[in-house]
């Protein structure tokens, strides 16, 4: 007979083998997966990315699970447990409900090719910058800031996303309640016009090379913005590689403009020093 300490030594043994299973089958899938994008070419490249990406996470969340439960099996029965237990299935469904509700979501937005890896987003109207991790229950946004900004699936209310090959540029300054609308309409069609000017290089055109849209001042687009003033918006069409780039111009020349012209910004009724 087995002494008891020859046992548990096997039982560590055995896990250790499987967990080493685990990584194996986990690295074997990923490489299997990889290469078939690399011999395939019917998809484009940032949707093999953000598969990619997204297959890494599946596989790394299975092996782990897996082998947790295999720990479990150890102290529990668990075909006994889920068959007669219909009210802790119930309560564990009930407890766990964002959590699948963030899966279903997830899987959501990547089959209906609503993000990838590396667009540029929106999310929620205050969150801006690329994807840079596309995970089963979040997304991780690289803001242009530097943070890295992390959101779970079913706290995003609202997502922009430009499209491919063409994205737009919407840039605004919000003034006071008390500027006077006339001279700011002024201002912003200066701001527009300069942009015309000088970053006409970045604007997307069509096949005859006219702009697709050219810097317009698009009036006010917002009343009472978080009850501070109001939102006067200019935009364009901009080649996608572009847009970081001319996203940060048109908010430079915005910036001069009310500073040369002594608009009154929303944070500050008096601007006067």
């Amino acid at each position: 007979m087995l002494s008891l300490e020859s046992t548990e030594d096997f039982s560590y043994l055995k896990m250790i083998i499987v967990a080493l299973v685990i990584i194996a089958t986990v690295y074997i899938i990923r490489k299997s997966i990889k290469l078939f994008f690399d011999k395939t070419s019917f998809l484009d490249i940032k949707r093999e990315e953000t598969l990619m990406h997204f297959a890494n996470q599946v596989t790394k969340v299975l092996g782990i699970v897996i082998f947790i439960i295999y720990l479990l099996s150890h102290f529990f029965d668990f075909a006994r447990l889920l068959t007669g237990s219909v009210v802790l299935a119930s309560a564990l469904a009930l407890i766990l409900q964002h959590i699948i509700r963030d899966y279903i979501m997830g899987l959501t937005y990547l089959f209906e090719r609503q993000i990838h890896h590396g667009d540029q987003v929106i999310i929620n109207g205050n969150r801006q910058g690329e994807i840079e991790e596309i995970s089963m229950r979040h997304l991780k946004i690289r803001q242009y800031d530097g943070y890295l900004y992390t959101v779970s699936y079913s706290n995003i209310n609202e997502l922009h996303n430009g499209n491919r090959g063409k994205r737009r540029v919407n840039e605004g300054l919000i003034l006071h309640y008390r500027q006077n609308p006339d001279k700011a309409f002024e201002v912003m069609e200066e701001v527009a016009m300069t942009c015309n000017l000088k970053y006409s290089k970045y604007l997307l055109r069509d096949e005859n090379g006219f702009p697709l849209e050219n810097f317009k001042f698009n009036e006010i687009t917002e009343l009472n913005v978080d009850y501070k003033g109001h939102r006067y918006s200019l935009s364009a069409l901009v080649k996608e590689d572009d847009y970081a780039e001319a996203s940060k111009k048109v908010r430079y020349e915005l910036a001069i403009a009310a500073y040369e012209h002594d608009l009154m910004m929303a944070e500050s009724p008096d601007t006067s020093y």
